[in-house]
């Protein structure tokens, strides 16, 4: 499956998540969905809201290590 796609949402508020994706994330038979609103965008994750938070505090953290030490600056290397 591509990195993207598209869900439309219906005039009641309701969507659908790709079958591909529910294959992957094992909800083929339902589960929870965590959404995070990120402003201009929203962070969808299975497992509900807490895995979603996990899964936001790992991303920032993953982009934060890989920034410091872009910036090769000794001083900032422990941080």
């Amino acid at each position: 499956m591509d990195a993207t796609s598209t869900a439309k949402v219906s005039s009641r508020g309701q969507t659908n998540v790709p079958a591909l994706l529910r294959r992957r994330w094992g909800l083929m038979d339902g589960g929870e969905l965590g959404v995070i609103d990120l402003g201009g965008a929203a962070l969808i994750v299975p497992g509900g809201e807490a895995a979603a938070r996990r899964e936001l505090r790992r991303v920032l953290a993953d982009r934060y290590e890989t920034a410091v030490l872009e910036l090769d600056l000794p001083e900032l290397a422990d941080q």
